[in-house]
């Protein structure tokens, strides 16, 4: 019987373990290291966040990207994008380094069991823990607009679906979003000659500006200090305040996640966007906010909602509405670059008796304490399913050290407390929630 059973193996539970192995607990951690990085990114990406703010964490503080990157012969600089490569390659080198063995089996199936879960891999060996975290990343939660998601795989995708944009290299593709997802993987498409157009509902796209230095005078860096989630007293509260983030009334949590840090390009695909490095162009369908084609090849639509999408020989026709009137759009393959949507009933890997009966947020997203543990005892989460707990760091790895040291700390008082009598399940202020009926 472990300890705690971690489901996951990127930033946030190889920081989970790492901390957890230091804390002297019992735990094993399943799953492809850094495999949102590895398996769905497509090459030639950069990390957005700066390179100090995007390190893994270890109780002692070691082990950060500017040492890895060092002992590569590699840069880590402020201001300096970070090819997704090399941060996939340091994610490996923690977990070679400060987390006990990793293994990259995936994850079948979490149920529990009168002392705590049996996890079952996918090769059907089943593992037993008084605990388990969950940090399942991004992909189970990716969102594709119902219009388009019912055209099928052959014709849909989402941006995480791809490592490799080479298949996509001779059609036609439109790229649903207006944030860095949607952005990189257009100019990624026209620089190796595929006819791409972003198509987004926003009256315009939003570009991040270059960061200031990081050497500079006190009176700025007084106005507008760094943070690991841009510049600004607001962006410094989310991301080193997620623990007073926390305090805040749920409505305002709510409003903060779903409006905070929106979507923006950074500022070093801009040119590559608007014109840059080559590509096949096209011609343009221009409406309301249309940003035009740049010299990159990359056609951009903007203020223009899809209220339409089916199949016509065999081009999936779009047909979108705009201030100014409708635009129709014929392309070979729709990419949604949509974001993510971390809602309980996504979980898939729980059981269905543990995943429905999950307390849940308005929006959808599970209920955490403020040790990351759900309404179930000894099932913790961590990662973008706490956002609306723990605010927009969440999303980023820039949350993995906060969310360790606290996960793993509530770890440690429920199994504390394991050989208890059976726990009745209770909310942060302890009050019992029905241990029948869902509660949301």
């Amino acid at each position: 019987m472990h300890d705690l059973l971690i489901v996951g193996a990127g930033p946030y539970g190889l920081s989970i373990a790492a901390h957890a192995a230091a804390a002297g607990l019992d735990v094993r951690v399943f799953g492809r290291p850094m495999a949102s990085w590895r398996d769905h990114m497509p090459r030639g990406m950069f990390l957005k966040s700066e390179p100090w703010a995007s390190d893994l964490s270890a109780p002692d503080g070691r082990f950060g990207l500017a040492a890895y990157c060092a002992g590569a012969g590699l840069r880590a600089e402020h201001g300096v994008p970070l090819p997704v490569e090399h941060f996939a390659a340091y994610g490996l080198w923690f977990a070679a380094h400060a987390t006990p063995p990793v293994d990259e089996r995936l994850i079948r199936a979490v149920r529990t069991v009168p002392d705590g879960f049996a996890v079952t891999t996918t090769d059907g060996e089943t593992f037993h823990g008084r605990t388990v975290a969950l940090a399942v990343g991004v992909v189970p939660f990716a969102e594709i607009p119902p219009l388009v998601r019912a055209l099928g795989p052959a014709h849909v995708s989402h941006s995480t679906d791809h490592a490799d944009l080479r298949p996509l290299r001779d059609k036609d593709v439109t790229v649903l979003g207006a944030g860095q997802a949607a952005l990189e993987t257009a100019a990624l498409l026209a620089e190796q000659g595929t006819r791409v157009r972003v198509l987004a509902r926003a009256p315009h796209v939003r570009w991040n500006a270059l960061p200031p230095a990081w050497q500079r005078p006190w009176w700025q860096s007084v106005r507008a200090p760094h943070s690991g989630l841009g510049c600004g007293w607001r962006n410094w509260f989310y991301a080193e305040r997620p623990g007073l983030f926390r305090r805040l009334p749920e409505p305002a949590r709510a409003r903060v996640c779903a409006t905070a840090l929106g979507p923006a390009g950074a500022w070093w695909v801009r040119d590559r966007v608007e014109g840059g490095r080559g590509g096949a162009g096209g011609p343009v369908v221009r409406g309301s906010g249309a940003d035009g084609a740049g010299a990159g090849g990359v056609e951009v639509v903007t203020g223009h909602r899809v209220g339409a999408a089916r199949l016509v020989d065999g081009l999936v026709r779009l047909t979108a509405h705009g201030p100014d009137g409708t635009a129709v759009f014929e392309t070979d393959h729709v990419l949604a670059a949509t974001g993510f949507r971390a809602r309980a009933h996504r979980i898939d890997v729980l059981e269905p008796d543990v995943r429905d009966r999950l307390r849940t947020l308005p929006d959808g997203s599970p209920y955490v304490s403020g040790g990351f543990e759900t309404s179930w005892p000894g099932l913790f989460l961590a990662g973008l399913p706490t956002a609306s707990s723990f605010g927009p760091a969440m999303r980023f790895v820039q949350g993995a050290g906060f969310t360790a040291a606290r996960l793993v700390a509530g770890v440690r008082r429920r199994v504390r407390r394991a050989g208890d009598a059976p726990l009745a399940r209770r909310d942060d202020e302890g009050a019992p929630l029905d241990s029948g009926a869902p509660t949301r």
